[in-house]
């Protein structure tokens, strides 16, 4: 099911005109006005899988479904998109050298052939949209992402680096999946998570961190038999190995929040077991690439997202081949959320208001010359922020 499939069967609507015409990243399926005021998620889609729950106490497993188009997270968390696309060879403009014939150009989140266009019409991606009261973190595991915002920062990253990008009080942003190899195929595989951001930070100013990938901290651990798992650390901390700093008015940079982002790769019949957390904190854990694991002496199968109590004790145990699997936690922020389109406020008339806001101001403006920039063919990974500070990768 595609992301316009999803706003159907949600029988979603458009707050004002506005709302219709906005591009913008892969986005969640739109809650009522009277949604749950702590969850942060979207209404039960009908016939959606089942979610299989479990009570005994000494289980560590709370859950299990199967993943769907938009992996279902918890507060602070507002979802999780995986893209996973085949993209052909490119063209001289780095879109695809490839028939768009078939594909809703604008909209196109077909998968036809192994990829979508997204909102992009000549390169594949999401052209400018605006965002207020949340952050976006995106983690590429293949390709490349051009970014480029309304405050006049841009970016290119990929294979392997995080984008941590504070909306706070609004921000405008295009994120273009460039095809730059003209001689092979460009597979591009990310996960972009929507985290809430508390009511003191829904107005601060913009900002976004690069974490380059070669920075990134990793933490290897052996079993007893000497089988690897490898765990990256895009958030939080693991024994000694602390996370890249976020964002300064992230969620994430609250030490209460206990935020953890991280991703496992387990060699095949590897044994791992999670730190013991606090029982407060929501924990997601989605197995998105291997053939089974068991968590204590549950089986789990491919592409299922287990919800798990962190106070307990919780082993993963791998399959036959290599897996991998990202998880997810933090303490609930536990306010209102009021969710339409690009914004996440805490109530409906600020998601009026913030509509009425970018009607007005547009969050500075679109510097410019095209709504879905690239850069050039043969640039490699820099950033350069809204101050004028350069990095690169």
């Amino acid at each position: 099911m595609n992301r316009r499939s999803v706003l159907r069967a949600l029988g979603a609507t458009p707050l004002v005109t506005l709302a219709s015409s906005l591009p913008g990243c892969t986005r969640p399926p739109e809650p009522s006005a009277n949604a749950s005021a702590h969850s942060g998620l979207a209404p039960r889609i009908e016939g959606a899988p089942a979610v299989a729950r479990f009570s005994a106490s000494g289980d560590p497993v709370l859950s299990v479904e199967p993943l769907s188009t938009l992996w279902r997270t918890k507060d602070p968390f507002l979802f999780c998109a995986h893209h996973d696309d085949a993209y052909p060879v490119g063209n001289e403009g780095m879109g695809p050298r490839s028939s768009l014939d078939g594909r809703d150009i604008g909209q196109d989140f077909s998968r036809q052939n192994g990829w979508s266009m997204y909102h992009g019409s000549a390169v594949p991606g999401f052209p400018q949209h605006p965002h207020r009261g949340f952050e976006t973190v995106t983690i590429t595991r293949k390709g490349l992402v051009d970014h480029s915002d309304s405050l006049g920062a841009t970016a290119r990253y990929g294979d392997g680096d995080v984008q941590w990008l504070t909306a706070g009080a609004g921000i405008q942003h295009a994120e273009m999946f460039p095809l730059v190899s003209s001689e092979h195929e460009n597979p591009l595989e990310l996960f972009q998570l929507w985290l809430n951001l508390p009511r003191a930070d829904k107005f601060s100013d913009p900002h976004f961190s690069m974490l380059w990938n070669e920075r990134i901290p990793r933490h290897a651990a052996l079993d007893r038999d000497g089988r690897r798992t490898e765990v990256t650390i895009i958030a939080g901390a693991l024994d000694a190995t602390r996370a890249l700093a976020p964002p300064p008015r992230s969620y994430a940079s609250r030490a209460r929040s206990e935020l953890v982002i991280w991703t496992l790769k387990m060699a095949p019949n590897a044994r791992y077991t999670l730190p013991i957390a606090a029982a407060e904190l929501n924990r997601m854990l989605y197995f998105f690439r291997g053939s089974g694991v068991r968590i204590n002496d549950r089986s789990i199968a491919a592409r299922h997202l287990a919800e798990l109590r962190p106070e307990r004790d919780t082993t993963i145990v791998n399959g036959a081949d290599e897996s991998e699997l990202l998880l997810l936690q933090g303490r609930p922020i536990g306010e209102p959320v009021a969710q339409r389109g690009p914004f996440v406020m805490n109530s409906m008339d600020e998601i009026q208001q913030a509509y009425s806001d970018y009607q007005r101001t547009r969050f500075g403006g679109w510097p410019w010359r095209s709504l879905d920039p690239v850069h050039a063919r043969t640039r490699g990974r820099f950033a350069v922020h809204a101050d004028g500070h350069r990095e690169s990768a």
